[in-house]
């Protein structure tokens, strides 16, 4: 049967991917990942507005990639052997360890690229939960205490989907008609639509979110706000000490692990409490069943699995830019789970008009 999956699913498997992706920089798992990404994301995408943005978030991708080797190239900074005899710039004294172009060595373009690929997997697999979940949808699975945060947050995802499905609307619009046929021209008549209807929507979006009651809450007594917040700081202060104990090997081990479980046992605590003054009713909840639960504990095996790899196989996780990169069995294997959601997920349900 069609069915939408549960957006907080998406998510979970999205953060899996971004996750292992962050603790990597070989280049052949990151590509993998993004093809991860982009093989369930043909798999089950809609056919709603969002479903269109994926190919933004790659193109964004590709940028971040060139933009970050094109600062290798004009700062340089790792030696080895030379591609490009580009001239060494001269900079003031009081700029230490900083040069402006210089030899361009094999090794630095590399070193760029694996760091670009890093960042653009990030990006690119958030897209893909972006394309695959329902933004308006996950909003009413926020908890009740971040609903006014859900609510903006909401509106800020969709304008990158809204910009997607103007684009193809403007540009259907303007091949029914003539007009200037001037590069810049070209480029003034499509891009101003596309900005502007993609403005429109999202703000059009917001208003009808304002008008049926999204992000209001209701009266809180000052000791319920009180409570609240000190619960808040409570949360935050064992969060702070608790992350400072796991990345300090010299700190107390009282510091590390259970300190990051009481600050999230309180945090748990202030959001139930602050949850409750918020009153809203929900339409037709969203279920969670099997699938969900696949597709969420398959980002959790692929987080799990680049972690492992950057603890154990350091050389596997970070090769070195002056020998070609390896992969193993495990860092294949914890990618490729990531492909489950392709098979285990319902297809889409058909957007009706």
């Amino acid at each position: 049967m069609r069915r939408d999956l549960h957006p907080l699913a998406w998510w979970a498997w999205a953060i899996g991917l971004a996750t292992y992706a962050s603790f990597l920089t070989n280049p052949w798992l990151l590509l993998l990942v993004i093809g991860v990404a982009a093989l369930v994301v043909a798999a089950r995408r809609g056919d709603q507005p969002w479903s269109r943005s994926f190919r933004i978030y790659v193109a964004m991708g590709v940028v971040i990639v060139l933009v970050r080797v094109l600062f290798r190239i004009l700062f340089g900074g790792v030696d080895g052997h030379v591609l490009i005899g580009l001239p060494l710039i001269p900079l003031p004294g009081w700029v230490l360890g900083i040069r402006l172009l210089g030899p361009l060595t094999r090794e630095a373009l590399l070193a760029g690229l694996y760091d670009g690929l890093r960042l653009a997997a990030i990006v690119i697999t958030v897209g893909a939960a972006n394309s695959l979940a329902n933004p308006k949808r996950l909003l009413r699975s926020i908890p009740p205490a971040l609903y006014e945060i859900g609510t903006a947050l909401v509106v800020a995802v969709t304008v990158l989907p809204q910009l997607a499905d103007s684009v193809q609307r403007v540009r259907r619009a303007q091949q029914l008609r003539a007009g200037d046929t001037r590069r810049v021209g070209r480029l003034r008549r499509f891009l101003v639509p596309v900005l502007e209807d993609a403005l429109e929507r999202s703000l059009a979006l917001a208003a009808g979110m304002d008008t049926r009651g999204y992000g209001r809450s209701g009266g809180a007594s000052p000791a319920q706000r009180r409570a609240t917040g000190t619960l808040m700081l409570l949360a935050l202060f064992g969060l702070s000490a608790g992350t400072y104990g796991v990345l300090d090997d010299t700190a107390p081990r009282w510091l590390a692990t259970p300190m990051v479980v009481v600050g999230l046992a309180l945090a748990v605590v202030a959001l139930v409490v602050a949850g409750r003054r918020v009153e809203r009713s929900a339409y037709r909840p969203d279920p969670w069943r099997w699938p969900e639960t696949v597709v969420a504990l398959s980002g959790l095996a692929v987080g799990t699995a680049g972690w492992w790899v950057s603890q154990n196989q350091v050389a596997i996780a970070h090769p070195d830019v002056f020998s070609a990169p390896q992969i193993s069995l495990v860092a294949l294997l914890g990618a490729l789970i990531g492909l489950l959601p392709a098979v285990a997920s319902p297809e889409p349900a058909v957007a009706t008009a």
